[in-house]
């Protein structure tokens, strides 16, 4: 293959559409974002909408951006590769888009046709399913969210009219993007056996399963709904693999690309981000390592994917049951090889609304136009101030008397309980900047707290993590990072592009498409050609190591113990309450 090939990688994210153009090398030549927009109720609060249209033409408008600032011909894109938030896409059985609105139009064709993965309507539909006690549920660590699929789908299911539900098909968002690409219903094995209780081990969809919860119609049109072919092979593809022909003709023409350029079949967002971060090789204090990663080093490395929310991806070669974390899912990535997914609901968007609901909030904007910083600097200032002032050691020591809990939006894991809820103990009478920049850093350090609840969870049933390899937005800010490490007391690994990394696993899928075609892959040979197309293309990242002294070590176990002792008293006081009331 000509070394002017280029790739291009699609990332859907929460609150925009980014396109990469990559080098072979991984080397980021163009990048373009368009923002998309999401659709609230201003009288529930549960409730977020996108538009797969909204989507499509912003992902459009990105890649024409792309080749054109890039100076690049559309012939030498060799392939492209798709990666979206778990977001249930619906459209009717021609691709045309069904509204998902509660009302008049729910089930009619319109462009609100998205229920965005943040969405929480679905919560007494997740409590039937996890009343059902069946297999499906083992393959979600116990216990089924309800920002999964199939509980949207029954929503969906118990609101709209039987005639207009029997005419949609129910797509992960990165499949309903593989299918727009290329007019081919082939799924990914990532999406539909993370998110739509699709189990590989098993024989795939579980007729009793969606029987018992009453989407039985789905086996009686043999799953077409969710994505069986009527025709031909029923078999998901590993991520990468060629989908259909490539791209059909009219998106070929709506993106500027050649008709029958290799599409990837898709990945959830934050596996394009374990796809783009884990085989880096790693600097420390400057110096890069020897160490040329194998994919058997793969499991030691967990991904942690930090944007709105967090997911903490980890691959092993035997399947791993974690209460409270999802999987294991087999196949979704690496032929043979499984994965599990932790999650915190919220931790960017927790930072964002910590700091912007704090009465001292317009003050900090004050400060830092005043001083030309942005917020985050201002309060790290703040912090260091405060912390000579009280003559303390470290930050830790200087909050040691606040203890914060983080699930303001529910625990994802590893309690995989909805009803959590934040909590703060030592609050004064304080609405000063000072007090501000101390809430700010204990919700950090909460955030820290939970990353080593679900390591130590994932740990103590099998798996062997031993390094956090970050990727997304907070793996800019240098204080959390270094509190991960400390927290954890693991190395953390920045990736040299924190927004970069998962746009750069969606083009790896496209690289993967186009030389798996070419070369005619066997399975067996599939997962050594990935991990060697990762190891190509990930540029090396910079190490954090825990640096925590012997005082601070001791406050951070105190305070991890104080940490899981809030989830014991929550829990304890939510029961007695609904005592109370019977």
């Amino acid at each position: 293959m000509s070394q002017s090939a280029y790739y291009i990688g699609i990332d859907v994210g929460t609150g925009s559409v980014r396109a990469g153009l990559v080098k072979r090398d991984g080397t980021l030549v163009a990048t373009r974002t368009e923002d998309t927009i999401t659709w609230r109720d201003p009288e529930d609060h549960r409730i977020f909408e996108q538009s797969t249209n909204n989507i499509w033409e912003g992902m459009c408008k990105c890649i024409k951006a792309c080749l054109q600032e890039a100076k690049v011909d559309p012939s030498e894109v060799k392939g492209i590769g798709f990666d979206a938030t778990c977001s249930l896409a619906v459209s009717d059985m021609n691709g045309e888009p069904v509204v998902v609105t509660k009302g008049e139009q729910l089930g009619q064709n319109g462009d609100r046709n998205i229920i965005l993965w943040a969405d929480h309507r679905a919560e007494k539909e997740a409590e039937l399913i996890n009343s059902t006690g069946s297999l499906v549920l083992d393959y979600v660590g116990g216990t089924m969210s309800l920002e999964m699929e199939i509980p949207k789908t029954l929503w969906l299911k118990r609101h709209m009219k039987p005639e207009l539900f029997k005419r949609c098909q129910f797509f992960d968002l990165p499949d309903f993007l593989t299918y727009r690409a290329t007019g081919s219903n082939r799924r990914s094995c990532c999406s539909v056996a993370c998110k739509c209780s699709y189990v590989p081990t098993k024989g795939g969809w579980q007729p009793e399963f969606f029987q018992k919860i009453g989407l039985g119609e789905f086996v009686e049109n043999d799953f077409v709904q969710l994505g069986r072919e009527q025709h031909g092979q029923e078999e998901v593809l590993t991520a990468g693999m060629p989908v259909g022909n490539g791209l059909s003709k009219k998106a070929a023409e709506e993106t500027g690309l050649l008709e029958g350029t290799p599409v990837g079949s898709g990945v959830i967002d934050a596996y394009a981000g374990w796809l783009g971060t884990v085989a880096a090789r790693y600097r420390v204090k400057g110096k890069l390592s020897d160490e040329v990663p194998s994919l058997d080093e793969s499991r030691h490395r967990l991904a942690a994917v930090a944007g709105t929310s967090t997911c903490h991806i980890v691959q092993s070669p035997e399947g791993v049951f974690v209460n409270g974390v999802w999987g294991p899912y087999k196949d979704v990535v690496f032929p043979g090889w499984w994965m599990n997914e932790g999650g915190q609901s919220s931790t960017g968007q927790l930072i964002d609304f910590m700091i912007t609901t704090h009465p001292a909030y317009p003050r900090l904007k004050e400060v830092a136009e005043q001083q030309k910083k942005n917020i985050h600097e201002v309060l790290q200032a703040e912090l260091e101030k405060l912390r000579a002032e009280e003559k303390v050691e470290s930050l830790t020591e200087l909050t040691k008397d606040l203890h914060f809990y983080p699930d303001l939006h529910g625990n994802r894991s590893p309690l995989a309980d909805p009803r959590m809820r934040g909590a703060t103990v030592g609050l004064a009478l304080d609405s000063t900047l000072g007090d501000l920049a101390r809430k700010a850093n204990v919700t950090l350090e909460a955030i820290a707290l939970q990353t080593r609840h679900i390591v130590d969870q994932m740990n103590a049933k099998g798996h062997s993590i031993r390094s956090i390899y970050m990727s997304g937005g907070q793996a800019k800010n240098a204080m959390l990072m270094q509190l991960f490490a400390n927290t954890c007391n693991m190395p953390v690994v920045l990736p040299q592009s924190s927004g970069a990394a998962v746009v750069l696993g969606a083009a790896m899928l496209g690289r993967f498409a186009a030389e798996a075609q070419e070369k005619q892959l066997s399975r067996e040979q599939r997962g050594q050609a990935l991990w060697e197309i990762m190891v190509e293309m990930t540029p090396p990242g910079d190490m954090v190591e825990p640096a925590a002294s012997p005082r601070e070590k001791k406050l951070l176990e105190a305070k991890y113990r104080i940490f899981l002792e809030q989830i014991d008293i929550q829990r304890r006081w939510r029961k007695e309450m609904e005592e109370a009331t019977r």
